[in-house]
């Protein structure tokens, strides 16, 4: 009986203590707990589609490093790694970034429109690429399409900024593989700019 009650007991107090560490956040983006600025437990991500429903796209359990659950972006190809030789297909997952595009997209804004390029009315995409390994962690950062006039720079500086330890790795036949991902980044002035 003993063995009972302390069991009882342990299961009850687990769930009360984990509730009182840190403090809730919630936004329109996410939702989960924060100790002294640390995500802690089960996180939730969401989206807006462009009807303006919220939609889940990814769960993270930031105590086990691991996703819990993912929203399927269309399917296409890649460039994966096995062993020495780079093929090109499809993954049973692609490289996900902890929160997906909502959470990528803050670092996005923070691009900045090279003076420059605004006076020659430079416009049009920059496409960078990098590889997520097997680890999760993004490196080898390059641009693959260029347009000049300090755009090139300003998207190598932007993808850089995103933490690079942050991505779950892209899984090829159940097992993890270093990816290539491409970024695109677009520079558009706008009227009246």
């Amino acid at each position: 009986m003993k063995g009972t009650l302390l069991l009882l007991c342990g299961v009850l107090a687990v769930p009360c203590a984990l509730h009182a560490q840190g403090r809730v956040r919630q936004t329109d983006l996410d939702s989960g707990r924060v100790e002294k600025g640390r995500k802690l437990g089960e996180w939730a991500y969401y989206a807006m589609t462009p009807s303006g429903r919220k939609v889940l796209v990814q769960r993270y359990d930031y105590d086990k490093k691991q996703l819990l659950y993912y929203r399927k972006p269309d399917e296409h190809t890649y460039r994966y790694q096995v062993g020495d030789t780079w093929q090109v297909g499809y993954l049973d997952r692609p490289p996900l970034y902890v929160g997906g595009e909502p959470v990528l997209g803050t670092y996005m804004r923070q691009m900045n429109y090279p003076e420059v390029a605004r006076q020659k009315n430079v416009q049009g995409r920059v496409l960078i690429s990098f590889v997520v390994d097997t680890m999760g962690v993004a490196s080898n950062y390059k641009v693959l399409t260029s347009i000049g006039s300090g755009c090139d720079e300003e998207a190598l500086r932007v993808a850089r900024i995103i933490p690079p330890t942050d991505w779950i790795p892209g899984l090829k036949d159940g097992r993890a593989v270093p990816v290539q991902v491409e970024m695109p980044f677009t520079f558009r002035i706008s009227p009246g700019q």
